[in-house]
């Protein structure tokens, strides 16, 4: 495994992807926990995939931080 990325490397670009599809679904699921009033089991289902999207972004925050602290992050060549 590489020890120095730069922000272009495809792994720091594919983090910060995962990252904000999964914060953008999270933001999404606020409108739909609302048009789910009435229905407890929806309402359950996108409380748990909310958990899920949280869950995601929060785990490539920290693979991210990993890949970027310190050394790790240098800048692209191009």
């Amino acid at each position: 495994m590489a020890t120095q990325h730069t922000p272009a490397d495809d792994v720091v670009y594919d983090l910060v992807t995962i990252q904000y599809h999964a914060l953008k679904a999270a933001e999404a699921t606020d409108k739909y926990l609302k048009d789910a009033e009435g229905h407890d089991d929806v309402r359950a289902f996108f409380e748990e995939v909310a958990r899920q999207d949280a869950d995601r972004a929060v785990k490539a925050h920290r693979l991210l931080g990993g890949l970027t602290s310190g050394s790790g992050l240098q800048p692209s060549r191009g």
